[in-house]
């Protein structure tokens, strides 16, 4: 068989141009597309992993912030904890106080009703008791209750002894003022008299006095001078019936109210019950 070069050429030369038009026509494109869409590919992995990167620094964040949340919400929660029991110890303590201060008014109101009471009995027995007395008095030795009083107080200011009697004679006769005489009720004339007549015999001089009425006194008669003193009073005679009224204004008393009643009024050391 005899080969046909011109045949076998122009079949090996279609078949370059064909390789080359394959090559410049198809491979390349194909080529370049394959090598497009690998890049495009690499490129998508490459930024698909970037995003997965910030998603897990994202995710990361989310969990610091939630635990650092979480944190904050136990503290403030703590706080407030810690605030409540606070402000509720303070509403209890000034609920306390307030009781305490209730309290302390109601103990006040009911020692100040208790005093006023042991006042209002003590002056209603003084007044049963000079009213009966002047009666009494009266009808049976037909004199007054003031004359009465000023005999004591004379025979008081006769019977002390020379120390008690030296000092108020110092004391009367260094007075720049006058002496101060006073009673539970105002004196007749001629008690002024006698007592005037009294203290200047007593005393050995003459000296001015100034009579004044002192309820206080409780049926008493008291000579002041220049800060000595010397008085006659019945108030001795009062103290047992007044203890005795106040052990039952007590009994009526409440249990929580411990108010006592007022101490009687203390008596100058001169002063002493009557002579029988």
């Amino acid at each position: 068989m005899l080969i046909d070069w011109f045949t076998v050429g122009a079949q090996a030369l279609n078949f370059i141009v064909l390789v080359w038009l394959l090559k410049r026509f198809l491979y390349k494109p194909i080529l370049h597309a394959v090598d497009a869409r690998e890049k495009r590919i690499a490129k998508e992995l490459a930024d698909a992993g970037a995003k997965m990167a910030e998603a897990e620094k994202r995710r990361a964040e989310f969990d610091h912030k939630n635990t650092e949340f979480d944190s904050q919400r136990a503290t403030l929660l703590a706080k407030a904890t810690d605030e409540a029991a606070a402000e509720r110890q303070r509403l209890l303590e000034e609920a306390r106080k307030a009781a305490e201060v209730q309290s302390a008014k109601r103990q006040e109101t009911l020692h100040t009703e208790a005093l006023t009471l042991g006042q209002e009995i003590r002056r209603r027995t003084q007044q049963e008791v000079f009213a009966i007395a002047r009666k009494a008095l009266t009808d049976l030795a037909s004199t007054s209750l003031e004359e009465r009083m000023a005999e004591m107080f004379i025979r008081r200011l006769t019977a002390m002894d020379g120390k008690v009697k030296a000092g108020l004679a110092g004391a009367l006769k260094a007075a720049s003022e006058p002496a101060v005489v006073r009673s539970a009720f105002d004196l007749p004339a001629e008690q002024h008299a006698a007592i005037q007549k009294a203290i200047d015999d007593t005393f050995s001089g003459t000296f001015h006095l100034r009579f004044e009425t002192a309820p206080n006194l409780i049926g008493g008669i008291e000579l002041a001078a220049n800060g000595q003193k010397v008085a006659w009073s019945i108030s001795e005679y009062l103290a047992a019936l007044e203890d005795s009224i106040a052990e039952i204004a007590k009994a009526k008393e409440k249990p929580k109210a411990k108010a006592k009643l007022p101490e009687p009024e203390p008596v100058s050391t001169t002063s002493g019950p009557p002579n029988p």
